[in-house]
């Protein structure tokens, strides 16, 4: 058994969470691994034993089943041992909005929000508690851009990215740390579930390189990591142009643009 924190991600079956367990195993890390399919999480987990020496727990769950979600809580809030948690399982739906039953909209939800939100929420009170830890939270560049046309997608990924700022600024003075991982097209399963074809996008990511990049943020301590942006002083200016609003939202009146109807 490692003396290093155990590492517990979810959607580990294949592409990004596959990924972060090889590249977290051969850190020295042991490993949770999380995800409906139990052949390849075995599958997986026997790799990383041989190859890496760790331990590899599997916990097969769909996190879209509040019995399967309650048994990773529950994994979360007792297992001390865990203290890196990646939540990463997730999915993107098919089509657009008028293509999407409100079932189809309630799963998306389900598994992208509620599920991640609830398992972050199972764990940081342990975290806090012990002032260490780390929660990472993938989301996506989609969640900047509505104009990509996948607005349940985008709008559960704008949701990542929010949780996560707003956990680092509540968890981080605790000691734990908080990131939120935004990747844009990376070649992972998530697109042919969908029903689209990668091979049709104009830039597409490798999930090793992606996920090795986004490491590279948390060693570093980033709150926000992008790596598919160059300039990292867009998302700077972003972020500052945000924070100048915040004064002006406090207002007894409404702002004079809005008080005629010409």
């Amino acid at each position: 058994m490692s003396s290093k924190p155990a590492v517990l991600v979810t959607g580990a079956s294949s592409g990004i969470g596959a990924a972060y367990a090889d590249r977290f195993a051969r850190r020295g890390h042991d490993l949770v691994l999380v995800a409906r399919d139990a052949d390849r999480l075995e599958s997986l987990a026997a790799r990383l034993r041989a190859e890496a020496g760790v331990a590899v727990d599997i916990l097969r769950a769909d996190l879209t089943e509040p019995a399967d979600l309650a048994r990773v809580e529950a994994r979360l809030r007792e297992d001390e041992r865990v203290g890196v948690l990646v939540n990463n399982a997730g999915a993107a739906g098919h089509g657009g909005f008028l293509d999407q039953d409100s079932e189809q909209v309630g799963r998306l939800i389900d598994l992208n929000v509620t599920a991640l939100a609830r398992l972050a929420s199972a764990v940081a009170p342990r975290f806090a508690a012990s002032g260490g830890g780390a929660i990472v939270n993938i989301g996506s560049v989609v969640g900047l851009a509505p104009e990509f046309g996948m607005a349940v997608y985008g709008a559960t990924k704008a949701f990542v990215l929010f949780l996560s700022q707003g956990l680092h600024g509540e968890l981080g003075p605790r000691g734990v740390y908080v990131q939120a991982v935004l990747p844009a097209a990376t070649r992972t399963e998530i697109w042919e579930r969908s029903g689209r074809d990668v091979n049709a996008l104009p830039a597409v990511m490798e999930v090793g390189e992606l996920v090795d990049a986004a490491l590279v943020g948390f060693d570093r301590g980033e709150t926000v990591t992008i790596p598919p942006l160059p300039d990292a002083a867009q998302w700077s200016a972003y972020d500052a142009a945000r924070a100048a609003m915040l004064p002006n939202f406090g207002q007894v009146h409404a702002a004079a643009r809005y008080r005629s109807a010409a």
